[in-house]
């Protein structure tokens, strides 16, 4: 089973609806998923964080941008520009590859 984590930091406006959005992904395609906030710039660094809102799937970031880390917000291109989610339809492609590879190596 895919593992999933959202990094967040205090304050994020749009940590909460990557959180929402994932939970209902969760459901549709059975993965785990953990929450974990981010809480210094010591912190940010040791973990390579590129900003606010994160995921990672299985530990890696499938948006992975050449920005710096620290406790910022993070911005990822979306056909309408930067915004400050992922594009849903790539985040749910980029899980459920995560997933279907998840379940071919447990048969």
């Amino acid at each position: 089973m895919a593992r999933v984590t959202l990094l967040s930091a205090d304050g994020c406006p749009n940590a909460p609806s990557v959180h929402t959005s994932l939970r209902s992904l969760a459901a549709e395609l059975g993965f785990d998923l953990e929450h974990r906030r981010v809480a210094s710039s010591a912190e940010a660094e040791h973990l390579g964080f590129p900003g606010s809102p994160t995921v990672l799937i299985d530990g890696r970031d499938p948006f992975r941008a050449s920005a710096g880390t620290g406790l910022s917000c993070r911005l990822y291109a979306t056909e309408d520009g930067l915004r400050g989610i992922p594009p849903r339809k790539e985040l749910r492609e980029a899980l459920r590859a995560a997933t279907d590879t998840s379940l071919r190596g447990s048969e």
